[in-house]
């Protein structure tokens, strides 16, 4: 019913409106009184609407760049190995110290010369006797010699000087960095400009001689083959300014005296 209802007000509306409209149209209808025309106003040109903008293309489709490829990780660099340490250098005996010479053997002197006893007296034979001699008057005896004095024992000559040999007028254990240079130009293949700056400070002061006889001592006391560590010793004696023999030899190691055990 009530859409019914709904209906018929709408259709009354509308007919109403259909009578207002009507009325409006007979007015219109009625033929207009003569009047003077208006003048003539031109129509003013009709302006030609724009054309709508064209719209403007869609900009190409642009693709993406491709992502950034990521670069590969740089290959893994093994870090190198820890330095060796280099062995502690071999542990080297402190050479015996010097044995004192022996002082030379005490000599008895020589007991002095027994004397030679005196020539004896020989008695001179009595004197023939003459016939009918005359008194005979017997000489006196001769004097009888004395015997010569003793003669005064002279004293012994003394022993020769036996040689003393020539021995390192510095400590020896100074030169134990420096021997073990001389050696590992031997073995390790050292510069002789690194035995230099460690052998040349050490023996100054030194004549040739007594630098030669000092090396040769360090170089026993560090148990070293001597016959093949002296001539790099005298080679760089002659670097350091030192001038030793032409017919240099390492004197014999000093023996012990077995009387003083």
């Amino acid at each position: 019913m009530g859409f019914l209802h709904k209906q018929y007000h709408s259709f009354v509306i509308l007919l109403l409106f259909g009578f207002l409209a009507i009325s409006y149209a007979c007015e219109c209808s009625d033929p207009p009184k003569p009047s003077t025309p208006p003048p003539y106003t031109p129509c003013p040109p009709t302006a030609k609407p724009p054309p709508p903008p064209t719209p403007s293309p869609p900009p190409p489709y642009v693709k993406p760049p491709p992502p950034p490829t990521p670069s590969p990780p740089p290959p893994y660099v093994k870090p190198p190995p820890p330095p060796t340490p280099s062995p502690p250098p071999p542990y080297v005996k402190p050479p015996p110290p010097p044995t004192p010479s022996p002082p030379p053997p005490y000599g008895k002197p020589p007991p002095p010369p027994t004397p030679s006893p005196p020539p004896p007296h020989i008695q001179p034979p009595p004197p023939p006797t003459p016939s009918p001699p005359p008194p005979y008057v017997k000489p006196p005896p001769p004097p009888t010699p004395s015997p010569p004095p003793p003669p005064t024992p002279c004293p012994p000559p003394p022993p020769a000087p036996t040689p003393k040999p020539k021995t390192c007028s510095i400590n020896v254990l100074k030169l134990g960095a420096c021997v073990d240079v001389l050696g590992g130009l031997i073995h390790v293949g050292l510069g002789k400009g690194y035995a230099k700056t460690k052998c040349c400070p050490v023996l100054d002061g030194l004549v040739g001689l007594d630098a030669a006889v000092c090396l040769c001592s360090s170089i026993r006391a560090k148990l070293l083959n001597i016959d093949l560590v002296i001539p790099i010793a005298l080679e760089l004696l002659i670097v350091c300014g030192k001038t030793p023999p032409r017919d240099f030899k390492c004197p014999a190691p000093q023996q012990r005296n077995p009387l003083l055990g």
